[in-house]
C-alpha cells in the first residue's frame, strides 16, 4: 500500500473542532431516542426532565454552548494504519499521538467563542490541582493495516464513569442478571436515560475498554425490537434493555418508563476458565464524533439539521410550582415543603462542590471562620462553564450530590445551612442530617444545563478562587425550576424506589 503523509495540524485542528462540535450538539440519533422516550413516557416527573433536557438540546445546538456544565475528559481513540506517517511542519521531531492530542484538547478548551471547562487534576492523591486547558486527553492507540487514521473523539463526563462496575463471573454464569443487579445501586448520578456499554471477555482491562468503546455506535433499540433478535448478542442486548426499563428507575431516576436508551455489547475471546464483564453508561450529555483522515485536510463535520429539534420548544411551559424568595428563607417555610414539590427559586444562592466542601470541613473542624455565612442559605452543587459575552455564567447544571453527603451533617448543624441543591438521591447519611436539621434537598435536572443556566442573572467568585470551577459563587438567579427531592421529615421521592429493589 502506498504510504501517505498526514499533517500534524490537521490532526490536531480536527480533534480541536470535533471537541467544540460535540460539545453543542448531540448526535441525531440520540435526540431522536430521547424524543421517542418523551413520548412515550406516562409519569409526570419522568417526562418532564426529559423535556428539559431536549429542550436544553435545542438551546444548545442554536446558541453553540455545551450540553453540559461537564464537558468531559476527552478520549480519543486512534485507528492509525501502518502505512501512515505524521509530519509537523514546525519541527523535525514527529510527535507523539498523546502529544498531539493534548494540543488539541488545550485549544478547543481555551477557545474564547465556546470555552469548554476544565476538570482534569494533576496528582490526585495530593494537592488535584487543575491544569486548566483539560490536558492531558486519555489516548488508545490500535495499529492496522492501511493508510488512513479513523478516529472516535468523545468527551466523557464524570458523572457516567463513576457508575462503572467490573466483575469476574464463572463462565456459567448469566451476564444480564449480574448487569440488572447492578443498576439500582448505581443510582441516578449518571442522569438517566442514556446508553449503557457493556464489555465482555478478554481480560479485565480489556472488559472496561469493550464497554466504553461500546457506548461509541448508533443507537437502534428501536430497530432490534422491531426486527426481533436475530442472533444470540441481540438476544442478550434486549433482555437487558427490557428488564432494565422494568425496574422503573427512569429518567433522573424520578421513576418512569426509560432508563436506558440502548444497550450496546463488545466482546473478546477470553481464558475458559473466566467471564469478565463491565459496564459504562453514558449520560445525558452524550458527546462522540468519528471520522477519518486521508492526508486530503482537516475533518468535515456536519451538523444535525436544525429541523431534528422543530417539534421541542424553546422554553420550559409553565411548571405551576411554588414561587420561593432564598433572600427571605426560614426553617418554617422549609418545613411547608413536601418531597415532590416543584418549587421555583429566586434569591441568592451558593454554589460549592467537592473540593470546597473539604475546605469548609477543615475550617470547621479546626474551628475556624467561614469565608462565607451559611445560615439560612443554600447551596447548589455546581462548577459552572466560564461565561462568554452576554452571559451571567456558562452552562451550570448540577452535580452529583452523594459525593457531598459526608459533609452534610458538621455543615447542617454547626453552619445553620438550610437547602442543599444537585442531582439524583441523597445517601441515608444525608437524609438522616437533614432530617434532624429540618433542612430541605432540592434536585435540578442533569442535563439541563444551559437552560437552568438562564434562571441566573447575575454570578460572582466569593470564596476560594484557586480552585477554579469548584471555587464557591454567589448565584442570583430568578425562577430556577427544581424538585423536593428529600424534604424536613426525610421523605425522599427516591427512597421508595430503592427500598422496593435494592434485593434484585
Amino acid at each position: 500500500m502506498t504510504p501517505r503523509t498526514i499533517r500534524a495540524d490537521d490532526l490536531v485542528d480536527s480533534i480541536a473542532d470535533a471537541l467544540q462540535f460535540m460539545s453543542y450538539y448531540h448526535p441525531a440519533d440520540f435526540v431522536q431516542s430521547l424524543k421517542r422516550a418523551y413520548e412515550s413516557e406516562t409519569h409526570g416527573p419522568a417526562r418532564n426532565a426529559l423535556l428539559q433536557i431536549l429542550i436544553n438540546s435545542k438551546l444548545c445546538a442554536a446558541a453553540h454552548r455545551p450540553v453540559c456544565q461537564d464537558t468531559g475528559v476527552v478520549h480519543v481513540f486512534f485507528r492509525m494504519g501502518m502505512d501512515v506517517r505524521i509530519h509537523d511542519e514546525s519541527t523535525d521531531i514527529t510527535p507523539s499521538l498523546q502529544a498531539l492530542a493534548n494540543r488539541a484538547v488545550a485549544r478547543a478548551y481555551r477557545c474564547k467563542e465556546n470555552p469548554l471547562r476544565a476538570s482534569i487534576v494533576l496528582d490526585p492523591l495530593g494537592a488535584r490541582t487543575n491544569t486548566r486547558d483539560n490536558t492531558p486527553a486519555v489516548v488508545h492507540i490500535e495499529m492496522i493495516e492501511g493508510n488512513t487514521i479513523g478516529m472516535i473523539v468523545a468527551a466523557k463526563g464524570g458523572g457516567g464513569d463513576v457508575k462503572a462496575r467490573y466483575t469476574m463471573l464463572n463462565p456459567s454464569d448469566s451476564v444480564a442478571d449480574w448487569v440488572v443487579s447492578q443498576l439500582p445501586n448505581m443510582g441516578a448520578g449518571w442522569c438517566p436515560p442514556g446508553v449503557l456499554g457493556i464489555g465482555v471477555g478478554g481480560s479485565p482491562e480489556q472488559a472496561m475498554l469493550m464497554a466504553k468503546r461500546a457506548l461509541f455506535s448508533p443507537i437502534d433499540m428501536h430497530v432490534l425490537q422491531a426486527a426481533g433478535p436475530q442472533n444470540p448478542l441481540d438476544a442478550l442486548r434486549l433482555d437487558i434493555f427490557e428488564r432494565i426499563n422494568a425496574l422503573g428507575i427512569g429518567a433522573q431516576g424520578l421513576g418512569g418508563n426509560t432508563t436506558v436508551l440502548d444497550i450496546k455489547i463488545e466482546h473478546a475471546a477470553s481464558h475458559a476458565a473466566l467471564l469478565p464483564v463491565a459496564i459504562i453508561p453514558n449520560c445525558a450529555a452524550t458527546r462522540f464524533v468519528r471520522f477519518e483522515l486521508d492526508g486530503s485536510g482537516v475533518a468535515q463535520l456536519v451538523p444535525p439539521p436544525l429541523s431534528l429539534w422543530d417539534d421541542i420548544p424553546d422554553a420550559l411551559p409553565g411548571l405551576g410550582g411554588r414561587s420561593v424568595d432564598l433572600d427571605t428563607l426560614t426553617p418554617g417555610e422549609v418545613a411547608t415543603w413536601r418531597a415532590g414539590d416543584t418549587l421555583l427559586l429566586s434569591g441568592t444562592l451558593l454554589t460549592a462542590r467537592d473540593a470546597a466542601h473539604k475546605r469548609l470541613a477543615d475550617l470547621l473542624e479546626r474551628r475556624q471562620p467561614l469565608p462565607v455565612d451559611l445560615r439560612g442559605r443554600a447551596i447548589y452543587y455546581v462548577g459552572p462553564v466560564d461565561p462568554i459575552e452576554g452571559e451571567a455564567v456558562g452552562p451550570a447544571g448540577p452535580t452529583t450530590s452523594t459525593r457531598m453527603d459526608k459533609f452534610m451533617p458538621a455543615l447542617l448543624e454547626q453552619t445553620g445551612l438550610l437547602v442543599t441543591i444537585g442531582k439524583a438521591e441523597r445517601g441515608p447519611t444525608a437524609i438522616e442530617a437533614i432530617r434532624r436539621a429540618g433542612a430541605a434537598y432540592l434536585m435540578a435536572v442533569g442535563g439541563a444545563a444551559y437552560l437552568i443556566s438562564k434562571a441566573v442573572r447575575s454570578a460572582r467568585v466569593v470564596a476560594f478562587e484557586d480552585l477554579g470551577m469548584e471555587a464557591i459563587y454567589e448565584f442570583t438567579v430568578e425562577n430556577m425550576p427544581v424538585v423536593v427531592a428529600v424534604d424536613s421529615d426525610g421523605r425522599s421521592v427516591h427512597k421508595t424506589f430503592f427500598a422496593t429493589v435494592s434485593d434484585i
